[in-house]
C-alpha cells in the first residue's frame, strides 16, 4: 500500500500516540504532508493543535506542550515540522541535551497527546530516537513509487480533478513528466487550467506544458543523431535567443551521453534494469530515478559503446576549447554538432 493510500485511511479520532511522515521523494512527500494535515482537520487557529517548526522552535516550549494536558478537548495534536534531526540530513536544530529530553518523552509519551512528526528525507536508523519511533509509532514513508503505483495514483487524481484524458495521452503525460511525482502533479495543474473539463489530447499536453531545457536538449540530440541538421540549427538558435549558454548546453548533453554510456556498459555486463539503478546510485552517491534508466536504455539501444565514447570525448574537448577561448563558442558548438552527426 502506498503512503497516500495509508493516509487516506487515517482519522483524527483514531490517531495513534506517535505518527511520523518521512521520505526522500520530495513531490510525493509534500502531497502526503498536505493530505495528512487535511485528514487531521488541522487549523492553525484551533487550540486543540500545537504546531512547531523545529528549525526555529524553542524546545522548552515544545516539551511543555508535549507533556501538558489539553484544555479544550480530551486529546490534543502536537505537530513537529521540519524535524531534520531525525534524518540523515546534516542539518541539526536541537542540542544533544534537547534530543535526550525528547528521547525521554518517547520512552513515556503522554496518553492525551497525539504527536505528529514531519521529517523530510530518510530517517537515520542508527539513532536511538528513530528506533524508538519505529518501535512505538506509525511510520509513513514517501518512498519512490513503482510505475504501476504512479499510474494508479494519478488516474485517481485525474478523476478527482474532473479531467478527461484518454489512455494514450495519459501515458504521454507520464513519460513527458519523467514519471516524477512532483512534475506530474504540476503538469496536471497546467492541464486543468488550460483545458478545464474538455478532452485532453497529446497536442494539448505539448501546448499546455512548457518544455524544460532538458527536454529541448533531448530533442536536439535526437535531431543531430538523425542528421536533421537544419532543424537542429533552428533549435539551437531558439535556445540562444532564450539566453542559454553553450557551456550549459554542452554540460547537459554530456550528462545525457554519459548516462547512455553507463547504462550500455552495465547492460553489456549482464546487468538488468534494477541492478543498473542500484549500481548507478552507488556510483553517483544519489538515488537514481528508475525511469531515467529505463528511458536511457530505450533511447541508446541503437548507439554503440564506441560511438558514445567518441561523442563524450568530443564534447569534453569542445567544453575545454570554449572555456580557454580558443575559438568562437558559437562556431565550436555548431561544428561539434556536425561532427556528432557524422561520427561512425
Amino acid at each position: 500500500m502506498t503512503v497516500i493510500r495509508q493516509i487516506e485511511q487515517i482519522k483524527k479520532d483514531k490517531l495513534g500516540l506517535i505518527t511520523v511522515l518521512c521520505g526522500e521523494d520530495v513531490g510525493q512527500y509534500q502531497f502526503a504532508k498536505d493530505l495528512l494535515l487535511r485528514q487531521l482537520g488541522f487549523e492553525a487557529a484551533d487550540l486543540t493543535y500545537a504546531y512547531f517548526d523545529m528549525a526555529e522552535a524553542d524546545y522548552s516550549q515544545v516539551d511543555l506542550d508535549l507533556v501538558s494536558l489539553p484544555f479544550f478537548a480530551d486529546e490534543k495534536v502536537v505537530i513537529l515540522d521540519y524535524f531534520a534531526d531525525l534524518t540523515t540530513d546534516k542539518k541539526r536544530y536541537l542540542t544533544d541535551d534537547e534530543l535526550k529530553q525528547f528521547e525521554l518523552y518517547l520512552d513515556n509519551p503522554v496518553e492525551t497527546t497525539r504527536l505528529v512528526i514531519f521529517a523530510p528525507g530518510k530517517l537515520d536508523s542508527k539513532r536511538r530516537l528513530v528506533k524508538l519511533l519505529k518501535r512505538d509509532g506509525l511510520i509513513l514513508e514517501a518512498a519512490p513509487l513503482k510505475e504501476a503505483d504512479i499510474k494508479a495514483h494519478f488516474q485517481r487524481e485525474v478523476q478527482r480533478l474532473g479531467l478527461q484524458i484518454d489512455g494514450a495521452a495519459y501515458q504521454y503525460l507520464l513519460v513527458k513528466s519523467n514519471y516524477d511525482f512532483a512534475e506530474i502533479s504540476k503538469n496536471l495543474a497546467f492541464l486543468q487550467s488550460y483545458k478545464g473539463n474538455a478532452a485532453i489530447s497529446q497536442t494539448d499536453i505539448d501546448q499546455a506544458i512548457p518544455k524544460t531545457l532538458q527536454d529541448n536538449i533531448f530533442d536536439l540530440t535526437q535531431l543531430v543523431l538523425q542528421s536533421k541538421m537544419d532543424e537542429a540549427r533552428n533549435l539551437v538558435r531558439d535556445l540562444r535567443l532564450q539566453g542559454e549558454e553553450e557551456i550549459k548546453l554542452i554540460a547537459i548533453m554530456l550528462t545525457q551521453f554519459r548516462t547512455y554510456l553507463q547504462v550500455q556498459l552495465l547492460q553489456s555486463q549482464g546487468r538488468g534494469e534494477q541492478q543498473i539503478v542500484a549500481e548507478l546510485s552507488d556510483i553517483t552517491g544519489r538515488k537514481v530515478n528508475p525511469f531515467q534508466v529505463k528511458y536511457a536504455l530505450r533511447d541508446s539501444r541503437h548507439l554503440s559503446i564506441g560511438f558514445l565514447k567518441k561523442v563524450i570525448k568530443l564534447l569534453i574537448e569542445t567544453d575545454f576549447q570554449i572555456k580557454t577561448g580558443q575559438f568562437d563558442k558559437d562556431y565550436l558548438f555548431d561544428i561539434t554538432l556536425l561532427k556528432i552527426a557524422t561520427l561512425g
